[in-house]
């Protein structure tokens, strides 16, 4: 009589813990998940049952965790709103952001933890190409930091990073080839934190090729904070844009821009290699060639130094430094 009041008892008790154990897995992130030219969203985006695009398997990606590319495809645009790294270096990875959006946009401004989001996009092919190109490869609007590492980014009307955080970030660019992007009011890359917002950014081996626009942008209109833009640039090419890097602070802004060039190309751009507009602004450069630009190095109240190293001569005009400090 007592087993077989028990025999139930256990069966439920069974029942109700498979039931626990289909339903948890259901409802978990994978610290891991994959994407394939021959996926689809509805799978978990296990390397077995992969999704088709980067926004059907960050869905499904713990923060912290890593989208990875099976095999070559077209994984689409994605807006990122927690910690994650794409990573598609094992294959080719692409992303066509064409019709004036966007290819990626990196915004935690939502979350409970605005500017904490640390993001690392490596091993992509970002292209605005289309009737209507695409805005900016890559926008950054809150979020503790990006990497950008092994990415060609070509054919956006507005520039192929914009990085204008709303707090303070940092920007690291690494092995990046950016091509045909801009219309006069763009470029490469631009810095211009927002509100009180600072930025750090390290860019080392980028070209920067065939713009309408600038370079290198950091810019410190509208911002009212004080920590300012510093930026190093190391075996940097701008070449073939209008300017070649350009420094800005309006009349009364008073946050800082420092900027070190070293090892860099700033060559045949339609207007300056260098221009440097406002007092906040400290360049120095070092071992770098500025030749064949309509003008060399234009500098409005900026403090622009050279450590007698570089080489500045064969542009229009403006063939000369400013400043310079002795090596030590």
């Amino acid at each position: 009589m007592t087993s077989s009041i028990r025999r139930p008892v256990v069966a439920m008790g069974l029942l109700a813990a498979g039931t626990l154990a289909f339903a948890t897995p259901a409802a978990a992130q994978a610290t891991r998940t994959w994407v394939s030219g021959v996926g689809d969203d509805v799978n978990p985006c296990s390397r077995t049952a992969p999704c088709k695009t980067f926004a059907g398997a960050i869905s499904k990606t713990a923060a912290g965790g890593e989208i990875d590319c099976l095999d070559p495809g077209g994984f689409g645009t994605l807006t990122v709103t927690k910690s994650i790294t794409i990573d598609c270096s094992g294959t080719f990875g692409s992303t066509l952001n064409s019709g004036g959006i966007n290819g990626f946009v990196i915004n935690d401004s939502a979350t409970a933890t605005p500017g904490a989001a640390k993001v690392i996009l490596r091993g992509l092919s970002i292209n605005g190409a289309g009737t209507t190109p695409g805005l900016n490869g890559i926008r950054f609007i809150s979020g503790a930091s990006l990497t950008v590492e092994d990415v060609f980014i070509q054919n956006n009307s507005n520039y192929a990073i914009s990085f204008q955080p709303s707090g303070a970030a940092k920007l690291f660019v690494k092995h990046v080839t950016m091509v045909n992007n801009s219309a006069a009011t763009g470029g490469g890359v631009l810095l211009q934190p927002t509100g009180t917002g600072s930025v750090v950014a390290v860019l080392k081996d980028v070209s920067i090729t065939g713009g309408a626009g600038t370079g290198v942008r950091a810019d410190a209109t509208g911002n009212t904070g004080t920590a300012g833009i510093t930026v190093q640039l190391s075996n940097v090419e701008s070449v073939g844009n209008t300017t070649g890097v350009f420094l800005f602070a309006p009349g009364g802004n008073t946050m800082p821009i420092r900027m070190m060039v070293s090892d860099s190309t700033l060559s045949n751009n339609s207007g300056a290699g260098v221009l440097a507009n406002g007092t906040p602004i400290t360049a120095l450069f070092n071992d770098t060639e500025i030749t064949g630009n309509a003008q060399g190095v234009t500098v409005s109240g900026a403090s622009v130094l050279s450590y007698q190293n570089n080489h500045l001569f064969g542009n229009g005009s403006n063939n000369t430094f400013p400043s310079t400090i002795a090596q030590n």
